[in-house]
């Protein structure tokens, strides 16, 4: 919907307060432009002409413009084109707002007190957010040179003042269409990193996830001087399921074990991983031996209970597990991740020597 509107902004000199009239016909805009000259007041006629009402956008657009009339007509152009504003009259004061929110689109004039539009841009820039913001430096001067100086102190586009209501809707356009891309490139990238970390078969962690987190909760334990707990499970005579039933029926298999734990554990703060073949293991951070003990059994437990059903034949399977604890309060000797890992593994075997289909721990 075109809306093809006439506003006023009119500002009072002694109390620098701005006022708004809208929609009026073209005579009653002469009237009316001509008794406020008349009166003394410094008068704006903002024409918004062709300007295309957006879809509402997310996030509020930050203007930092130290003219009070200037500032009052682009919050009126944006407010018309459907955004949301939040303004401020220094690169200073848009510092603070900028860092108690997110603003994705920064429209600010260049010549400011305090700090100018390019000292905001530079600022902005080696802040390093972890999400894009669009700056757009808006100025009264068009030359090559200031253009180039804006543009290398990290300004994304240039407009020249009085900015074209029709334009800066254009270039808008344009911010939010980098910024979606910048969104979509990012959910991409973060999707192909979970995919790195995760196991492609049973959906948890993988090895690699293992070894990079696991030193930095062990890290963790020590500098809040809590417990921690690793459990290491692993699937008895799972080859035997492999050479008896197949491949694909051993994966289901496999994928039922990892089902078996991640609904034996706590969400958020226990994580598993699948440490190769048929083995797991689970990080208990915030977890003492006794506690660990109890989690590995109730884990046992649910394995052996499981069946699963293939072809008309039921299969049922049982698993060993081996726990390792430690207490930074009380721990003499320093814990790594392969000092944890290689504890947690020796118990896991004794429980395979003494029989499989039972856990066996040891406080470190």
């Amino acid at each position: 919907m075109i809306a093809i509107i006439n506003r006023i902004l009119i500002v009072d000199n002694d109390t620098s307060s701005v006022f708004q009239i809208g929609a009026v016909s073209s005579r009653d805009e002469t009237i009316i432009l001509h008794v406020l000259k008349k009166s003394g007041c410094y008068t704006e006629k903002l024409i918004m002409n062709g300007i295309t009402r957006t879809t509402k956008f997310a996030f509020p657009v930050l203007v930092v413009e130290d003219n009070l009339l200037m500032r009052k007509i682009l919050e009126a152009s944006l407010m018309e084109a459907g955004y949301e504003v939040v303004s401020a009259g220094n690169g200073r004061e848009a510092l603070e707002i900028y860092g108690n929110g997110y603003y994705p689109i920064i429209m600010t004039d260049w010549v400011m007190p305090e700090m100018d539009g390019l000292e905001l841009c530079r600022v902005i820039r080696e802040s390093h957010s972890e999400r894009y913001t669009y700056i757009i430096l808006l100025t009264s001067q068009d030359s090559k040179t200031e253009m180039i100086q804006g543009l290398e102190a990290g300004a994304d586009e240039y407009l020249v003042k009085p900015v074209n209501p029709a334009e800066l809707t254009v270039r808008l356009k344009t911010a939010r269409r980098i910024l979606d891309l910048e969104s979509s490139l990012k959910t991409s990238l973060e999707e192909i990193k979970n995919l790195s970390l995760k196991d492609s078969l049973t959906g948890i962690f993988n090895r690699r996830y293992l070894n990079e987190r696991l030193p930095h909760e062990i890290k963790r334990a020590y500098r809040y001087e809590r417990p921690m707990s690793l459990i290491m499970l692993d699937i008895d005579h799972f080859k035997a399921v492999n050479d008896t039933y197949g491949h694909q029926t051993g994966d289901i298999v496999l994928k039922g074990c990892a089902d078996c734990i991640t609904g034996s554990i706590r969400k958020e703060i226990d994580w598993p991983a699948r440490f190769g073949g048929e083995e797991f293991v689970i990080v208990l951070p915030e977890t003492d031996l006794p506690g660990a003990m109890v989690v590995a059994e109730r884990l046992r437990q649910l394995v052996a209970g499981r069946a699963t059903r293939t072809n008309g034949t039921v299969i049922r399977i049982t698993a060993s597990l081996g726990v390792a604890s430690f207490d930074p309060e009380y721990q003499r000797e320093p814990v790594t991740a392969e000092i944890l890992a290689g504890h947690a593994d020796k118990c896991l075997y004794q429980a395979k020597n003494g029989g499989r289909n039972r856990v066996i721990g040891i406080q470190l």
